[in-house]
């Protein structure tokens, strides 16, 4: 009972910063009140508990004191050690002196100097052993020992781990401390014995932290047995917080400040120095992130602004790769991993690499190898033949810690309380420590100057009197004679008179005395100019910003880390999945699938196919194309409607799957809709990109593609349509294209596509062809504009290109395209097929765009038969006939219905020809 009013009293009780209103919860929940039980059930001596359900007056004057619901009685201390007090407030005074202790002795920085104490130790001690960048080195373990023994009373592994890690050049972007033997490896392998190596201070150490340290710059604290004084800080001249940046855990709160470049935060610095009133973005200019000790591309630059203005933030970085061709005759490739992101073991991550490979998780990896040297670092990740290095690449920034990110968290300590700071804040806070040091600087070079100016003054008067002074020492019988003479002679003071005994007979000569005279106007320059200084702000702060430039100057080295401000390192899965062909398929009732390319071999004209799997009742296929992994997939239904997704967003399936429905993909699709097109987009730029519409009325129409680039969840308007019509067939077009249309009965009208007036999405169109009773259009194609040229042979040319013609019965045949000539629209069209009664066209496409060496189409035709089956040919195996010939057998169907859709597809040299009889 008593531990519970102890307890919640705690709860109660919250510290005063500003960095964070619940800092003792988060202490409680780390390390918990489990030992003060044995503080409430343990009696000391001379304390006697006493149970009580009331408190009333008679136990009061008995003498109990009463705590919670614990009655403690007074009795005798005899040795006076033990104090009678309350639980909760000892529990509560003890263990936030611990925090404090902890956050302000241990785990937190100093804003002003950027150092950690048991860091500021290791700088201080190396200085008083006269340990400078230009001495000889000396053992680790004399460092190590000087600090214990005078300034840190803890365990020489923490101090001689800190050392090590000041002394890393990929732990801190500009080491303090220059090391000789073995420090560590980026592979995270331990460094020597503190006995094996060897360390003094770097030369920017000297110049940036410990400069001015014997000029009073800075306050000195007696150490921890009061036996000699250590700087309570460092007077640095470059905010080396940010420069370095610290980590660290402290009780209830942590920090982690990433590091910078000298050249761009001096930049910085100067630029509030001249305008305090700077504006963030004013600073970003000349500092625009981080800059990491092991380079990187830094993605992004959200978290940076995030950072630098609140103090919280998160820096996505990724290491920096190369791809290189291994074999160029295989045309295999390798990924090449030159830099990694920062506090990243290099090891471990070609350990985690080597472990997704095997476990099959990673894939297209066939070798991997560390061929770091001192030159610097190279993975080499070899691919597998035919693997794209970018999508592997994706996946190893998705899958392993090659892209990492750094959670800013920028705590310091700043007038003894830990806060949380901006960068404008910081540097602000480095200026006020920076004019303080300037200051206490000037007051103690002035102070000097005018003692010395004192002496100075009086020796030039002793000089000026020479014989006097002689004198009046020869008749002197002791010194303290001979001082108070000359001071009362030539009203000196005490230290002149001093002076003027202490000198040698060689400062009489007229040179000396000179000396002595310019040593004066110098002195009286110098105390003048100092005087000017502590009377000027201004001046203190030019003052600074020169002798930070100085410290640029001299040490200053590129960035190492590059910003990618376009991307914000986030990996989508259009990132790691690879834009492969597929082969979409879409039925009558919406079923869609995605196959691989090579899932329908090639065959022979005639034969009876291979089915594309299992169909609905009363289903047939509707649609066969060729696309990429990344397209945009725009889908038209037959209401006149188009919706948009990705093509890798349809489900893989194999050949003999029945397929997803379009439903589950498109979820607005309203009841009795059914999608009749399908275009694949790669992108949308292109001012003379069309989609051509034709409708099963005859209707056409023209609409520039942009239009189609945004379409929202539940889909655009694509045409207006008039009662009983459907949208039946879109495809992409240009202005110098031509169009062809065919209907049922095999009609053909060849127009150019310039003749159709582009409109808006939401317009009807124009009348395309003018059709007879009963017949209706059956399809169209789009020629390339380059085949123009074509229309104008003169006489029987056989040769490319031809329009393919493909009946429901099966037949087919190819036509040259100069049989045919343009036409305006709204006409009955020219016969392009001569079909038997119970025959209708399906399709007409353009062929010979793609030609082999002897001239022939390289094309290939997909047939889709109303039951499924797929029989992919060979255009070149379709005869060449005229626009009356009736065709030939391009697929059986004594089982198979008639033929529902063809496609063309692009042949691909390693298919083998494959006969299913």
């Amino acid at each position: 009972m008593a531990f519970s009013t102890a307890s919640s009293s705690l709860l109660r009780y919250r510290l005063s910063f500003s960095t964070t209103s619940s800092f003792f919860g988060a202490a409680r929940r780390l390390y918990g009140f489990s030992g003060l039980r044995f503080l409430a059930t343990a009696r000391p001596r001379g304390l006697r508990a006493v149970s009580a359900k009331r408190r009333d007056e008679s136990e009061k004057q008995e003498g109990g004191q009463v705590n919670g619901s614990l009655v403690l009685k007074d009795r005798e201390i005899g040795d006076g050690r033990i104090v009678p007090t309350e639980l909760h407030k000892e529990a509560t005074e003890a263990y936030m002196a611990y925090a404090m202790s902890v956050l302000l002795g241990r785990a937190l920085p100093d804003v002003r100097d950027g150092l950690k104490p048991v860091h500021r130790r290791i700088l201080f001690a190396m200085h008083e052993l006269g340990l400078s960048s230009r001495k000889p080195y000396k053992k680790c373990a004399r460092v190590v020992g000087e600090v214990l023994g005078k300034f840190h009373p803890h365990g020489d592994t923490a101090v001689y781990d800190s050392l090590v890690r000041m002394a890393q050049d990929f732990s801190l972007r500009w080491p303090l401390i220059r090391g000789h033997g073995n420090f560590g490896s980026i592979d995270a392998d331990p460094p020597a014995a503190m006995r094996y190596t060897e360390c003094r201070l770097e030369p920017l150490t000297e110049a940036m932290l410990l400069a001015d340290l014997d000029q009073d710059t800075v306050d000195y604290i007696p150490n921890f047995d009061n036996s000699q004084k250590e700087p309570s800080l460092l007077p640095a001249r470059v905010p080396n917080l940010l420069l370095n940046g610290s980590s660290g855990i402290a009780v209830g709160m942590a920090t982690n400040i990433p590091p910078h470049n000298l050249g761009e935060l001096v930049d910085a610095l100067s630029v509030l120095i001249h305008n305090p009133e700077a504006t963030l973005q004013e600073l970003l200019e000349y500092m625009p992130g981080p800059d990491f000790p092991t380079g990187g591309l830094i993605m992004g630059n959200i978290g940076i602004l995030d950072a630098y203005r609140t103090g919280r933030g998160r820096v996505v970085v990724r290491g920096k790769t190369e791809i290189e061709v291994v074999d160029a005759k295989s045309k295999r490739s390798a990924i090449i991993i030159k830099e990694v992101p920062y506090q990243t073991n290099k090891a471990a991550l070609v350990e985690k690499i080597a472990d997704l490979v095997e476990n099959k998780i990673l894939e297209g990896i066939s070798d991997i190898r560390d061929e770091s040297d001192r030159s610097g670092m190279r993975v080499v990740i070899e691919l597998k033949r035919g693997s794209d290095p970018a999508i592997v690449l994706n996946n190893l920034f998705r899958l392993t810690s090659l892209q990492s990110s750094f959670s800013c968290n920028m705590v310091g300590i700043l007038n003894g309380q830990p806060k949380l700071m901006g960068l404008k804040e910081l540097l602000q806070a480095f200026l006020d420590f920076r004019c303080s040091v300037i200051e206490r600087r000037a007051r103690f070079k002035l102070s000097h100057a005018q003692d010395r100016l004192h002496i100075v003054e009086g020796i030039i008067k002793g000089l000026d009197n020479v014989d006097g002074v002689i004198r009046i020492v020869r008749e002197s019988s002791s010194n303290a004679i001979a001082s108070e003479a000359l001071k009362n002679e030539y009203g000196l003071s005490e230290k002149q008179a001093e002076a003027l005994l202490d000198m040698t007979l060689r400062k009489l000569t007229l040179l000396e005395s000179k000396k002595f005279i310019d040593e004066g106007e110098a002195l009286s320059d110098q105390i003048s100019k100092l005087t000017q200084l502590l009377s000027s702000k201004q001046q203190m702060l030019e003052l600074i910003e020169q002798e930070a430039i100085e410290v640029k100057n001299k040490f200053s080295s590129p960035r190492r880390s590059m910003l990618e401000e376009d991307d914000c390192g986030q990996l989508d899965d259009i990132d790691v999945i690879p834009n492969e062909e597929m082969l979409l398929a879409i039925s009558e009732k919406g079923y869609l699938k995605r196959m691989k390319p090579n899932t329908f071999n090639l065959q022979c004209r005639g034969t009876i196919g291979k089915s594309v799997g299992k169909m609905r009742v009363n289903d047939a296929m509707s649609d066969f194309l060729v696309c990429r992994a990344h397209d945009h997939v725009l889908y038209f239904s037959d209401k006149g409607t188009v919706y948009s997704a990705r093509a890798y967003k349809i489900p893989e399936c194999t050949r003999t799957a029945a397929g997803t429905p379009v439903i589950q993909l498109i979820s607005s699709l309203s009841e009795g809709e059914r999608i009749t097109s399908i275009i694949p987009v790669s992108e949308f730029s292109g001012d003379d990109q069309y989609l051509i519409m034709l409708t099963v009325k005859g209707y056409i129409k023209k609409v520039s593609l942009k239009f189609f680039s945004s379409i929202r969840q539940t889909g655009i308007i694509a045409i207006q349509l008039v009662p009983g019509d459907e949208l039946k067939w879109v495809r992409r077009c240009s202005n110098d294209d031509l169009v062809a249309m065919a209907s049922q009965n095999g009609k053909v009208i060849l127009s150019s596509c310039d003749v159709v007036r582009a409109l808006g999405r939401n317009t009807r169109g124009s009348v395309a062809m003018r059709l007879k009773d009963g017949d209706m259009v059956a399809c169209m194609d789009v020629i390339p504009a380059a085949m123009r040229k074509d229309l104008e042979k003169e006489g029987r040319d056989l040769t490319a290109p031809w329009l393919l013609f493909v009946s429901e019965g099966g037949f087919g045949k190819r036509v040259p395209l100069t049989n045919f000539h343009l036409s305006p629209l709204n006409r009955v069209g020219l016969i392009g097929y001569k079909l038997q009664e119970d025959d209708r066209l399906v399709a007409v496409y353009v062929v010979g765009l793609s030609l082999g060496e002897d001239g022939e189409s390289d094309e290939q035709v997909v047939l889709v038969s109303q039951s499924g089956t797929v029989n992919r040919i060979k255009v070149r195996d379709v005869s060449i006939q005229s626009r009356f010939a009736r065709g030939v057998i391009l697929m059986r169907l004594d089982h198979a219905g008639k033929i529902q859709s063809a496609s063309l597809i692009s042949a691909s040299e390693e298919e083998e020809v494959e006969k299913v009889e």
